[in-house]
């Protein structure tokens, strides 16, 4: 009996511990993503006309907002494993 209470307490901290790690990968990935598109968006801007290149600016500032909430969700989460 208490090899099976073992056994099932074992499996749920890996099962855990398997779900921090895949948040931290997640929030690492969107971050990325995020900071990517923030480029996209500055090259944009310094190529096209005035009147895009405000609107380039505003998406890449978004982008880059976005891309900081995820890294910090990517720490956190690294932090709790």
């Amino acid at each position: 009996m208490n090899k099976a209470i073992a056994l099932l307490a074992a499996l749920f901290v890996a099962g855990a511990a398997h779900a921090q790690a895949g948040t931290a990968v997640k929030e690492a990935g969107k971050a990325t993503a995020e900071t990517a598109k923030q480029a996209k968006e500055n090259v944009e801007g310094a190529v096209t006309g005035e009147p895009k290149k405000t609107l380039h600016k505003a998406k890449a500032k978004v982008h880059k907002a976005k891309a900081k909430q995820h890294g910090e969700n990517a720490k956190a989460a690294a932090k709790a494993m």
